[in-house]
């Protein structure tokens, strides 16, 4: 085992492909449905929305998906990123666990979304397509489009979610900076939000809306392509980059995880550092323990049902099988705008049916408690999205102190939280507040779910 803090690949170690759990996976993913027919869809429904390499790399079973040149060219801006020990943390705690993180925010947009969005971009515009359409939570996602568009000239609309429009308004000014233009969700300007103003001019929207607007105005026009930042496979393959160089890293270190933590919104930064673990842990018939972490305020895998629903408010997306919270599940403002989602991914889901993952929830409270212990040891202050893997961190990181064991953690900080800073402040003046929905709140939109959902 290393004495080294900081674990750094060279340069020439960025991945030359992605991963692709498909192929070892122990039962295949449920087929995506389409809404009017009820049948798989095939990639003909699916191009009118994504290129063709995009819509190859969701249904691919490969185990690996060669990463483009320009591709990982872009990449070398920031890749490989860093894995710490996080050292002075665990003095903090007293623990004898060996606690390790994989850090996302050095990349230009200080979190994991360009690992996709400049997958994303290219493949776009290799297709010809010149303007692309999305939504975004907190921001991170649409700051990373918007970055992605300006390296292969691409105009990007953006859709972002009223209540972060107006909490992260810098997230808002990079954007524009790289050339963006952001829209507040729900808004005037689409079908889809219009109808949801007309039934609550008040609303603080949701992803699910803000699909929906993007996904309107990318249908509607053959010149204009949809992105997303999570939930659906090529996202999630995207993303492995992480946990492929996380694997060498720990390998130069001495150790090997016990246990893997990421947070969970739509699944994209926990799948990514989770999937080349677990894909390896499959082949050799071995098993890691895995924590998938949630808001109490959008409890999608531990309080929602595993059943197909529509990825969208406007119910303009295919069905996916999913652990919902139904599509018209508007969740409570919370700062960790990113996990704020009605739907986990496919693949995130069917691992934890499988029995492969443990999904736990925490208030945002105490993972702003964690986020600040976090900041006044490792010197990083993370992003509130990645506050919950470091409250679960810290939480079995203190488990193994209390039962005297010496486990190896990892887990993924997914961003920074330098245009999360209001965040922080409300915090400290003590006007956050938890959230936690009752049953009978959480049926609303569950009672809602497509009939297929029973088959």
């Amino acid at each position: 085992m290393t004495d080294d803090t900081k674990i750094q690949l060279p340069d020439d170690r960025i991945p030359r492909a992605w991963y692709n759990i498909q192929a070892d996976l122990p039962q295949p993913l449920a087929p995506v449905l389409h809404p009017g027919t009820g049948q798989p869809v095939g990639p003909g429904d699916m191009e009118p929305l994504f290129p063709g390499a995009l819509v190859a790399q969701e249904m691919t079973t490969e185990r690996e998906v060669e990463i483009p040149k320009p591709v990982r060219d872009v990449y070398r801006l920031w890749r490989p990123t860093p894995l710490y020990r996080a050292r002075r943390l665990e003095t903090a705690l007293q623990t004898p666990a060996r606690i390790y993180y994989k850090y996302e925010g050095v990349s230009p947009t200080g979190s994991h979304k360009p690992n996709t969005a400049v997958a994303q971009a290219f493949y776009n515009r290799e297709a010809g397509i010149r303007r692309l359409t999305t939504e975004t939570g907190a921001g991170q996602w649409g700051c990373s489009l918007a970055f992605a568009g300006t390296v292969f000239g691409l105009d990007v609309d953006v859709y972002m979610v009223k209540v972060s429009y107006r909490q992260k308004p810098y997230r808002r000014a990079m954007m524009e900076a790289y050339g963006a233009r952001c829209v507040a969700s729900p808004s005037e300007e689409t079908q889809a939000g219009r109808t949801v103003l007309a039934q609550d001019p008040e609303t603080t929207g949701s992803l699910g809306i803000a699909i929906s607007e993007a996904v309107e105005v990318a249908a509607a026009r053959d010149d204009v392509k949809y992105a997303l930042g999570s939930v659906l496979n090529h996202v999630l393959l995207h993303q492995t980059v992480i946990g492929l160089e996380a694997m060498e890293q720990m390998a130069l270190a001495g150790d090997s995880p016990d246990v893997l933590i990421g947070c969970t919104g739509g699944g994209s930064n926990f799948a990514g550092l989770v999937l080349p673990f677990l894909g390896q842990d499959l082949r050799r018939g071995q098993r890691t323990r895995i924590l998938a972490v949630e808001p109490t305020a959008c409890p999608t895998l531990t309080r929602g049902r595993f059943a197909y629903d529509f990825g969208d408010t406007g119910h303009y997306t295919p069905l996916m099988k999913m652990h919902t919270l139904g599509s018209t599940f508007v969740p409570s403002g919370i700062h960790a705008g990113g996990l704020r989602y009605h739907g986990m991914a496919p693949i995130v889901s069917h691992l934890a049916d499988l029995g492969l993952l443990e999904a736990h929830a925490f208030h945002q409270l105490e993972c702003f408690e964690a986020g600040v212990l976090f900041a006044r040891t490792e010197g990083i202050v993370p992003a509130p999205e990645a506050n919950h893997a470091v409250r679960a961190a810290i939480a079995e990181a203190e488990r193994c102190r209390e039962e005297g064991t010496q486990r190896v953690i990892l887990f993924n900080l997914c961003g920074h939280g330098h245009f999360d800073m209001q965040a922080y402040t409300d915090y400290f003046a003590g006007s956050l507040h938890d959230f936690e929905h009752d049953d009978a709140s959480l049926r609303t939109a569950l009672d809602e779910l497509p009939e297929v959902a029973a088959g």
